[in-house]
């Protein structure tokens, strides 16, 4: 599947440094979330490089927490986000 702009991923918080928090629900599957580009309108959004974004998947049950990586200067600001992994 791909991005719907009509279901945008939602802020819940910001954090003291300043990052936002976002909230996404989709059907799509977390690897396809986690792709390329896949929030097309994300600068449109207010995303930015160090947001944090969690991601559930209803088609699978499944949630997980990413992280903004990118966020094209091309209007409306493709946004790319990338899986947060453990820290020993």
């Amino acid at each position: 599947m791909t991005y719907a702009t009509s279901n945008p991923p939602a802020v819940t918080s910001q954090t003291l440094t300043g990052a936002s928090i976002w909230t996404y629900k989709s059907a799509d599957p977390i690897a396809t979330v986690d792709g390329a580009g896949y929030f097309t309108n994300g600068g449109q959004l207010g995303m930015k490089v160090g947001d944090i974004v969690f991601i559930v998947d209803t088609e699978n049950s499944l949630s997980t927490i990413s992280q903004v990586s990118t966020v094209s200067s091309t209007s409306p600001g493709a946004a790319t986000i990338v899986a947060l992994t453990a820290v020993p």
